[in-house]
C-alpha cells in the first residue's frame, strides 16, 4: 500500500544571515502492507507530520520517490488522492455548517452520485454513533463526535488506505476509548489499510500491527509493539529492601541474574536491575534473596513500555521529548512549505 525511499524534506528557516536549510525528513524509507495498521511514533519536529504530507499529496518531496496505494505519489498525485482517506489533526468539517451536508459536499467531490454518498453517509452516521446528528452544525457536538464526524467524511469515498493523523488529541478518556473502538473496526469491519501517527504510547500499543518510529527526521525503529519492547534490556525488577544493611546483599543477588547488562541500582531502600525473562527468574531470585537473609518489603516487576523502547533507541524518553521539541527546532510551518507544492 505505501512504499518509500530516500524520502527527504527541506525547508528554510530564519532569514537573512540567519537563514538556514532544514532536514525536516533526511531519507525516510517506509513499508506498509494491505490490510496493515501501523502507528507513526515520535516527538514533536521528528518529521511525523512533514512525512504525512508527502505520502498524501499535500507536500512535493525535495527528494526520493514514493508510490500509495500503487500510484506515485508526484506524478500520480490525483489518484493517490481518489484512492486514500486522510482525517487531519485540525479536522475538516466546517463548523457553521451542517453535519449531514458536509459529508454530501465532500463525497460528491469524489464523483460519486447524490443518491449514493447519501445513502453511505447515513450508514456510516449509524456505525459511528452519530445516527440523529445529520441536521446538526459541528460547532454544536462534542469534541467525540466532531473527530467521528471527521472520520466519516474521510471515509464517504470508500478508500483503501486511510490516513489518520494525531486522531484523539484533545480527546477526555472515554471518548478517546470510544474512538479506538471505531479505528480499530476500520480493517476488522472494513479491511482497510490504517496508517496512524500520534504521540499517544498506548494508541500506538493498542491499535498497531507495527510500530514505526521517527526521530530527527529518520526512520530509527520498525517492528511489532512486542518485538520493539523485547529489545529493551529486560524486564524491570524494583526490589524495597526492609533493612538498609542487606542493601549490597540484595545488589549482588540481583546482579547475577541480569544476564551480564547494566548493574543494578541502589536508591534508599530499593535496588532494580533489569532481567532478561523475569517472569521465570524471579521465584529463583527469591529463593536466593531468602537464602542470603535478605528480607523484603515489596517486590514490583515492570514490563518495558513503548517509552522505555525510544529512551533506548534516542537516549531521550518519547515523553521528555514531546516538551523538548524545540531544542531540534519544530517541523516546517504551512507558511514555511507554502512554495513546497509549486
Amino acid at each position: 500500500m505505501i512504499h518509500a525511499r530516500g524520502l527527504v524534506q527541506t525547508f528554510q528557516a530564519g532569514k537573512g544571515k540567519r537563514k538556514s536549510e532544514v532536514r525536516a525528513v533526511d531519507g525516510v524509507d517506509l513499508d506498509v502492507a494491505e490490510g496493515e495498521v501501523v502507528g507513526f511514533l515520535g516527538p514533536n519536529g521528528a518529521g511525523k507530520t512533514t512525512t504525512l504530507r508527502m505520502l498524501t499529496t499535500l507536500l512535493r518531496p525535495t527528494a526520493g520517490t514514493a508510490t500509495v496505494a500503487g500510484y506515485d505519489v508526484v506524478r500520480q498525485s490525483q489518484d493517490v488522492r481518489r484512492s486514500i482517506g486522510y482525517v487531519s489533526q485540525a479536522g475538516g468539517a466546517f463548523s457553521g455548517a451542517r453535519a449531514g451536508d458536509e459529508v454530501m459536499d465532500h463525497g460528491m467531490l469524489y464523483g460519486r452520485s447524490r443518491a449514493e454518498v447519501q445513502r453511505r453517509g447515513h450508514e456510516l452516521f449509524d456505525q459511528f454513533q452519530l445516527d440523529g446528528l445529520w441536521e446538526r452544525m459541528p460547532k454544536n457536538m462534542s469534541g467525540g463526535q466532531k473527530r467521528r464526524l471527521d472520520i466519516v467524511m474521510g471515509l464517504i469515498h470508500e478508500p483503501t488506505l486511510v490516513f489518520l493523523d494525531e486522531p484523539t488529541t484533545g480527546l477526555d478518556p472515554q471518548a478517546r476509548a470510544n474512538l479506538w473502538q471505531h479505528i480499530a473496526e476500520l480493517r476488522t469491519r472494513r479491511g482497510a489499510t490504517v496508517f496512524l501517527t500520534t504521540h499517544y504510547l498506548d494508541e500506538a500499543d493498542v491499535l498497531s500491527d507495527r510500530i514505526v518510529i521517527i526521530d530527527r527526521g529518520r526512520i530509527v525503529a520498525s517492528d511489532t509493539a512486542d518485538n520493539l519492547k523485547a529489545q529493551v534490556s529486560g524486564d524491570l525488577v524494583d526490589l524495597e529492601i526492609l533493612d538498609p544493611r542487606q542493601l549490597g546483599v540484595a545488589a549482588e543477588r540481583v546482579a547475577a541474574v541480569t544476564d551480564g547488562r547494566a548493574r543494578p541500582e541502589v536508591d534508599g531502600s530499593h535496588v532494580r536491575g533489569r532481567v532478561p525473562r523475569a517472569g521465570r527468574v524471579v521465584p529463583s531470585l527469591l529463593r536466593d534473596l531468602t537464602t542470603a537473609g535478605v528480607t523484603l518489603e515489596s517486590i514490583e516487576v515492570i514490563r518495558p513500555t513503548l517509552d522505555d523502547v525510544f529512551l533506548s533507541l534516542t537516549g531521550r524518553s518519547l515523553r521528555d521529548a514531546q516538551d523538548a521539541s524545540a531544542d531540534d527546532g519544530p517541523e516546517p510551518t504551512d507558511h514555511e512549505l507554502e512554495g513546497a507544492l509549486t
